[in-house]
């Protein structure tokens, strides 16, 4: 719409009679900013150039009558107000001029004092429109930058949450046997998987708290197990399967972390329903959970340990396609492999280190990611 000066009146008048269209607008632009026109074509090319607040037309032209007029106007000045002039004095022509949203009609006899009554009143009538216009835009505007302020609020409070709980991780992993770096491996791994897959941002957002989050069950588990060098017996192993409900239950009814807790709760669920807690199969299984049980066991698998060293990317590869179908998901698996092996080794790398707290896993993962897209794109 075109913005204009709220003192400004601009009227354009159609009429094919040259006398009377002339006669008109010497009339009126005494007053106010006024055109003529007897070609609807040219009258559509001024209204795209200026809003014209009210437009007073005869209501029978050559090519189109009133009733058309109207919607074909409106659709390049929505606000302006519609006068017509009846050269005959048929009742039908003014309730079909009114449906189609004439403000007025004049009929004969009619006189240059009544018709400025008229224009006078469909000013006011446009003014009316303007202001309410105005006044929705800048409505729309201040609800606009509010909500440009409260997503920046969300996301500094989001923020905050991940450096605290990546120091709940981190204080987590001093009584756990864990690898160093293996908090981000996890986080960066699943995010760089599902970005492959697709994922939005909203799921993606859960997966990453997820993977950072999937052993915080492990606090309920005591030490003696979970720092046990040697085999666990089946008692010790029973308690340690009650790790993902110990999580859940930490994290339950905590609304920002709602996506995260399926991960948490189900992440040694297996694709064939042999997993634990609760025997989940296929897609019953939440797709994060799903896409951090592939990253998960390819990250053990890599990885030194005290009793054994790291096993190859081919091997660890391999074990994957071994357990496609059982263990994990194929699609989710094949996803995986599409991966070019470079990616896995920057993130490696990337996870041993130094680094700041505050760094950001989602954007370690993106200044990888979206570059090679931009470089598939130009090829």
């Amino acid at each position: 719409m075109f913005e204009i000066q709220e003192s400004e009146k601009s009227l354009l008048i159609i009429d094919q009679d040259s006398a009377k269209l002339s006669l008109l607008v010497n009339y009126f632009s005494a007053r106010y900013v006024c055109d003529g026109t007897d070609s609807i074509d040219t009258a559509l090319n001024k209204i795209k150039q200026r809003e014209y607040s009210v437009i007073l037309t005869a209501f029978a032209l050559p090519s189109i009558n009133g009733t058309d007029l109207i919607p074909l106007l409106q659709k390049q000045s929505p606000r302006s107000v519609f006068i017509f002039i009846s050269e005959h004095e048929a009742v039908g022509n003014t309730v079909r001029a009114f449906r189609a949203g004439a403000f007025e009609v004049i009929q004969k006899p009619f006189n240059l004092k009544k018709i400025e009554a008229a224009v006078e009143k469909a000013f006011g009538k446009y003014e009316v429109k303007y202001l309410k216009d105005r006044y929705q835009y800048h409505l729309e505007e201040l609800v606009s930058e509010r909500t440009a302020e409260l997503d920046k609020a969300l996301e500094e409070i989001e923020n905050s949450y991940r450096i605290t709980l990546k120091a709940l991780v981190q204080a987590l992993e001093t009584r756990d046997f864990e690898t160093h770096g293996h908090s981000e491996r996890v986080v960066t791994f699943s995010l760089r998987l599902g970005h492959e897959l697709g994922l939005e941002k909203e799921v993606l957002r859960d997966l990453e708290l997820g993977a950072l989050l999937h052993d915080i069950g492990k606090i309920g588990v005591p030490d003696a197990i979970l720092r046990k060098p040697a085999k666990l017996n089946d008692e010790e192993w029973a308690k340690m399967k009650l790790h993902p409900l110990h999580g859940q239950n930490i994290l339950r009814n905590i609304k920002f972390l709602e996506g995260a807790a399926r991960v948490v709760s189900q992440h040694h669920e297996k694709w064939d329903g042999t997993g634990y807690p609760y025997g989940l199969r296929g897609e019953d299984i939440d797709i994060n959970a799903r896409i951090f049980a592939v990253v998960d066991a390819f990250d053990a698998m890599i990885s030194d340990r005290v009793y054994r060293r790291g096993c190859s990317y081919h091997d660890a590869v391999a074990e994957l396609e071994r357990c496609s179908g059982t263990q994990f998901d194929p699609i989710i698996v094949e996803a995986f492999k599409q991966i070019p092996r470079e990616d896995w080794e920057i993130l490696r790398e990337r996870s041993l280190m130094e680094k700041q707290d505050s760094f950001s896993f989602q954007g370690v993962v993106s200044d990888l990611v979206y570059p090679k897209m931009q470089v598939e794109l130009v090829h």
